[in-house]
């Protein structure tokens, strides 16, 4: 039986909110809006979001066609920002792909926008590890569509997504597929479902729930 493990990032493979707070800070300014700094507690705020709604909550005094264009050029920017600086991975990351890779195929879904996940990939060259992506930002599609996608690109008879809020849930139940909550990220499940306490666990608590 082909399963494959789908993961989120934000909160579930890394934090980079630090960072993506600062080059969304730097590219505000360089375009010379008189906007307060964008913190990193604003962007663990909207971390999970599509980018519109994004747009929406961050720059949402300005118009929709401003705000979006404004996105696009803080995104553009983290990603090159990421690309040079990276995040903060979560422990024993490298080391579990490893395991994980003997028994599964693993995947990447995120709401993120293009170029985001390969950066995480690339910075750490953890793309050898991943058979397939997807993100919202490569075809506007939001997370439990691409989640689907990705289930019936890769030909999977049994799939688990791996994340940490409360939407991941309901994206992964929209997909129709098996979810675990990595407790340890961005926030809690109001179902009860397998819980992982640290991402070096993951094997075990697979070979518990199957």
């Amino acid at each position: 039986m082909k399963t494959g493990l789908i993961f989120d990032m934000d909160g579930t493979l890394w934090d980079s909110s630090a960072n993506v707070a600062l080059s969304w800070t730097e590219k505000v300014k360089e375009l010379g809006y008189e906007r307060p700094d964008i913190t990193q507690q604003d962007i663990m705020g909207v971390m999970g979001l599509t980018m519109d709604k994004i747009a929406d909550k961050l720059f949402g005094d300005l118009s929709k066609d401003e705000r979006m264009k404004l996105l696009q050029l803080c995104c553009d920017n983290e990603n090159d920002y990421l690309r040079r600086h990276g995040g903060i991975l979560y422990p024993d990351l490298e080391d579990t792909f490893i395991r994980l890779k003997e028994k599964y195929s693993l995947f990447i879904v995120s709401n993120c926008q293009s170029g985001y996940i390969e950066t995480f990939l690339e910075y750490y060259g953890f793309g050898k590890y991943f058979d397939d992506i997807e993100c919202y930002g490569n075809n506007l599609k939001e997370k439990g569509d691409n989640i689907a996608l990705i289930v019936k690109r890769n030909d999977l008879e049994k799939a688990y997504y791996i994340g940490d809020i409360q939407g991941d849930y309901d994206a992964t139940m929209k997909a129709g597929i098996n979810f675990i909550h990595a407790a340890y990220g961005f926030g809690t499940i109001n179902e009860t479902v397998p819980e992982l306490e640290k991402f070096s666990a993951l094997p075990e608590l697979l070979d518990s729930i199957q």
